[in-house]
């Protein structure tokens, strides 16, 4: 109760919902800032990828060294402009089905009686798998061919195909497998993102309110209605915290599953030894087997280091950014302080 109590408190401006937004500004806005963002954290997705493929563990750092030496700066943006591509209408995806789940299902949650914060972590929660499952039809494809060229000269010894480029990979991928190359692993990779976006949306709430709950008055300014209004900076710095929170339980728990995912998106199925001639890819459990070979159950999470930070980064700058967003695109910006 004192929680309770505590964060009533505390006047936070009101939730911008999706009848509120200019969607025209919001999607341009969008695709412009989470670009940006996109290219500041890649080199760590690359890093992440590379060790995942890896039949032998290797420090992030050295890796990071023997690409510099060998790559130069280059290596890090491996794939970068076909990633970038893929991005801006998965992004847009992935925003709408955020945004529109998330004030219907926070309607219901009110019609039903349930307290705003029990309705808040529903809601955000079920927007967060909504949204991954919608952009998932295009991050898939996008996810194939930009991971086969990040790994692209890593000198890992497994038998990768060189590709000349993005629309070189995505001609050569559909003439060898089809259109099932493209969305090879879509089924884990939807199992990976979709409870993934779940628990991290709802964390993020919860964490969001107990962090308030014990700043209490600390960081804010008393308002007229007796209570105390948070400043910018305190709100950006909660927001951070509370979406690096969320990324690390979100990260321990599917890191397995994201490694099968990007084996199965990468590898060939010649790299499996199999003597059918058959052009089907890897089995999940085939991939998972040759995991435990490698490094035991611990090879599952190769790369954890990389994905971790790239995961706290990314939604400690997504989060803001995007709470950003939805302020510049309101329709009516002096509703909003």
């Amino acid at each position: 109760m004192a929680e309770d109590n505590s964060t009533s408190k505390i006047h936070l401006p009101a939730d911008i919902d999706w009848e509120m937004l200019d969607k025209s500004k919001f999607f341009f806005l969008g695709a412009a800032l989470f670009s940006g963002v996109s290219g500041t954290l890649y080199p760590i997705v690359v890093l992440k990828t590379r060790q995942q493929v890896m039949s032998t563990q290797i420090p992030c750092l050295k890796m990071a060294g023997s690409m510099l030496r060998n790559e130069g700066y280059r290596g890090f943006y491996r794939g970068f402009g076909t990633s970038l591509t893929g991005t801006i209408p998965a992004r847009a995806l992935y925003m709408g089905a955020l945004e529109m789940t998330k004030s219907n299902v926070g309607n219901v949650t009110d019609q039903l009686g349930f307290s705003e914060a029990s309705g808040s972590a529903i809601a955000n929660a079920i927007a967060g798998l909504s949204a991954a499952m919608a952009a998932q039809l295009v991050w898939t494809p996008v996810d194939v061919v930009s991971q086969r060229l990040m790994v692209q000269g890593s000198g890992n010894g497994i038998g990768l195909k060189c590709y000349n480029g993005g629309i070189d990979a995505f001609k050569k991928i559909i003439c060898s497998d089809g259109l099932r190359g493209l969305y090879r692993g879509f089924g884990i990779s939807t199992l990976t993102y979709a409870p993934s976006n779940a628990v991290w949306w709802g964390s993020y709430s919860i964490a969001h309110r107990v962090i308030w709950g014990s700043i209490g008055g600390c960081f804010c300014k008393k308002d007229e209605k007796n209570g105390y209004r948070p400043n910018g900076m305190a709100m950006v710095a909660v927001q951070g915290i509370s979406a690096a929170m969320a990324s690390g339980v979100s990260a321990l728990v599917t890191m397995p599953l994201d490694t099968v995912k990007t084996r199965l998106q990468v590898l060939d199925d010649g790299w499996n030894n199999s003597s059918s001639g058959s052009r089907r890819g890897p089995s999940v459990l085939q991939t998972v087997r040759n995991l435990v070979k490698e490094g035991g159950f611990s090879a599952c999470y190769r790369g954890l280091g990389p994905r971790w930070a790239s995961m706290s980064m990314s939604a400690t700058t997504m989060i803001t950014t995007y709470e950003l967003l939805k302020k510049l695109s309101t329709k009516n910006q002096d509703s909003f302080d």
